[in-house]
């Protein structure tokens, strides 16, 4: 049984991986490169996975800080990755990666478990406080970071100066750590069905040795992923450039790498009718997206002197003032159905396509 754990795939993952990097096997072929790109892929997947380990261990609120936390690092990390290549769209990653991982998760991931969840079910119910709470703090947050910068004056474009860039990281950290304090504290009850919190009872929490391990092996994978991300830039910004996409594209590929392990968290859940979870997955990692994302880039922005543009263009603005308008009503009633996941569904794929053809 103890063999069997240590040649479990989230072990040997991260250690195949940097045994990959270190020994330099990453851009010497195409070939090398596809299995690269794989092994960056799955080490995304172990990280998330060891990190909901210690998550477990330490319990609430700690355990929702360290998931956020983690997947923080590993956006911030491609991003920074990418933004270091110098190529022509390094300036708009960050606003890139960030409005698409907004746009995947309310209009994909949430889409995708009220579609799936209504079909086998019809009607799934939840706390619509919850939904309520969380698009307050979404929707703020996002104004303040994606949208204002296009309409202050101290710098020309959709830029925010130095002292504004402060003042709005420091925002979006109030916003989301009061959050977090309504979450975890004053008002769990919000988020958390009672068919959830005997779920939660049951699971026995790891020991202390599978703990240490895991945060041991979580390191190991954030570093590689940073690492890999960092030395595959140019490969996917190519592939970007050959098919003759928008560098946009590459925002999206960055967003769908880092988001895919709670998006599959979140389906399966709805898949359970636990359509609570979905929304808690799906909200919570769009609120960390950039209530800690925005602040994280902003500080290693400052740091290195890094400009980077955070304001969206119009069209990118309607797609987003469509999408949270949709969910609004959607998540209102406490109840979903099929209608409202074809929908935001649909909202996807046009934001997919304008990407592509803008």
């Amino acid at each position: 049984m103890k063999l069997k754990k240590l040649i479990h795939w989230t072990v040997v993952v991260p250690i195949i991986s940097a045994a990959f990097y270190l020994f330099g096997f990453l851009n010497n072929t195409p070939f090398t490169n596809i299995i690269g790109a794989l092994l960056l892929f799955s080490s995304v997947m172990a990280a998330v996975h060891h990190a909901e380990v210690v998550a477990h261990k330490v319990g609430e609120p700690y355990g929702t800080v360290i998931l956020a936390i983690c997947i923080t690092i590993l956006e911030v990390g491609l991003i920074i990755s990418f933004m270091l290549s110098g190529s022509e769209g390094a300036l708009t990653y960050a606003r890139d990666t960030v409005f698409a991982a907004v746009m995947i998760i309310l209009n994909g991931i949430l889409g995708i478990c009220i579609w799936i969840g209504s079909r086998k079910y019809k009607e799934q119910f939840f706390i619509a406080n919850s939904a309520t709470t969380y698009l307050v703090s979404l929707v703020a947050i996002l104004v303040l970071t994606l949208i204002l910068p296009n309409y202050t004056s101290t710098e020309h474009g959709p830029f925010y100066s130095e002292a504004q860039l402060v003042f709005v990281a420091l925002a979006c950290l109030t916003i989301y750590g009061t959050f977090l304090m309504f979450q975890n504290v004053r008002h769990r009850n919000y988020f958390v069905t009672e068919s959830q919190d005997q779920t939660a009872h049951e699971a026995d929490p790891p020991s202390l040795l599978k703990t240490l391990a895991s945060l041991f092996l979580l390191i190991i994978c954030l570093a590689v992923v940073i690492f890999m991300a960092k030395g595959l830039s140019p490969v996917i910004e190519g592939f970007v450039e050959s098919i003759g996409a928008p560098h946009e594209l590459v925002g999206v590929i960055i967003a769908f790498v880092v988001l895919l392990p709670e998006g599959l968290a979140a389906i399966r859940a709805a898949k359970n009718n636990q359509i609570q979870s979905s929304i808690n997955l799906g909200l919570g990692s769009a609120l960390a997206s950039v209530g800690l994302t925005i602040p994280a880039i902003s500080v290693v922005c400052l740091i290195y002197d890094i400009p980077f543009v955070l304001g969206l263009d119009m069209k990118s603005i309607i797609l987003l003032a469509l999408s949270v308008f949709i969910v609004m009503m959607s998540l209102s009633r406490g109840k979903t159905n099929h209608l409202y996941g074809t929908v935001l569904l649909v909202n996807l794929a046009a934001y997919i396509f304008t990407v592509i053809v803008p």
